[in-house]
């Protein structure tokens, strides 16, 4: 079956939403987008072209296995103990050329080209790459049971932290 217009518009505006909240530093609302299940992985590249697609046994740049991860980072965020993360950076997410399939489950797979761009110390620096998510339908919305992200860019300037994806 065909994704409609409205469908398109329904997924992209989740989107545009979870990129909002992350933003607004909305943790709380933040991480209700997530299932507790959910998994959030971000590979690491093996050579130019190829990167790792396990990750319990390739390297990944960041690897939560369900919702959890996120929540232990959120809670070193608020409580300081992440100096990495102090202080945290201002963002702005950008998201684009968003594509869905519909899965037989009732699940939806949700490709999108994204780019963060991030001050911090007074300087400005981006991320960008390909995301790929599994929707669950919940109520009138969706739940992300995973996110797959690619980064793409060559050298990372900084530290990495989901809130720069």
């Amino acid at each position: 079956m065909a994704i409609t217009h409205t469908q398109q518009q329904a997924v992209e505006q989740f989107l545009y939403r979870k990129a909002e909240l992350c933003d607004a530093q909305s943790w709380d609302e933040y991480l209700d987008l997530f299932d507790e299940n959910s998994e959030f992985h971000v590979p690491q590249w093996d050579s130019e072209h190829v990167y790792t697609t396990d990750p319990k046994r390739g390297m990944s740049l960041i690897y939560y296995s369900n919702r959890t991860g996120l929540e232990d980072r959120v809670f070193r965020l608020r409580t300081g103990k992440s100096a990495a993360s102090t202080p945290l950076p201002r963002t702005l997410h950008q998201i684009t050329n968003v594509r869905i399939a519909e899965c037989e489950n009732g699940e939806l797979e949700v490709k999108a080209n994204w780019a963060t761009f991030y001050a911090r110390h007074g300087v400005a620096e981006h991320f960008f790459g390909r995301a790929t998510y599994t929707l669950r339908p919940e109520g009138d919305t969706w739940k992300i049971a995973r996110k797959h992200v690619l980064l793409l860019n060559d050298t990372i300037n900084a530290v990495l932290d989901f809130y720069h994806l």
